[in-house]
């Protein structure tokens, strides 16, 4: 992934502004997916309430988290 400066960033350094704020619904999808960990998972649906409460994302978040839990156990 690039960032607007034309600098490669690995997904684990996306912020949550980063990986729900992108300009199209199939950037977001990729932010989401590519969430690894549940601190990750739990900073972005913190950033989401607090922010644009979009009721698609935070169940999108929601089914990632489900797939975390899946792996780990």
């Amino acid at each position: 992934m690039t960032n607007p400066d034309g600098q490669s960033t690995d997904a684990n350094e996306l912020s949550p502004e980063q990986r729900l704020e992108a300009p199209n619904t199939r950037l977001i999808n990729a932010g989401i997916v590519t969430i690894n960990d549940m601190e990750t998972l739990r900073a972005c649906v913190a950033y989401e309430n607090a922010n644009q409460q979009r009721i698609q994302i935070l169940r999108r978040l929601e089914h990632r988290a489900s797939e975390i839990r899946a792996e780990d156990g």
